[in-house]
């Protein structure tokens, strides 16, 4: 087994490139990848610009794939989950 040397000040350049390179080919990738590069850049990205767009594209990514992450819920549903619970306004019963 070979290890690879350890560059702690070069991981996270590193890091950045690859979500830089899965940004830029976003239609051959998943969207939990995207998502994932998109929160890297958006967090450690080098310009405000480029935290921007990461953001905004993750807005994107996850706007067309609302099943997936519990938005399918009615909004009328979401009060209703609450009285269920012993919460809301009714009370104990």
């Amino acid at each position: 087994m070979t290890l690879l040397p350890t560059d702690a000040a070069g991981w996270p350049a590193d890091r950045l490139a690859e979500a830089r390179a899965v940004i830029a080919d976003v239609a051959h990738h998943r969207d939990y990848l995207i998502r994932l590069a998109c929160g890297v850049l958006a967090a450690h990205g080098e310009t405000p610009e480029e935290r921007e767009e990461a953001r905004r594209l993750l807005i994107v990514v996850e706007a067309r794939t609302p099943l997936r992450l519990g938005y399918h819920q009615k909004p009328d549903d979401a009060g209703n989950a609450s009285e269920r619970a012993g919460g809301g306004a009714g009370g104990a019963r």
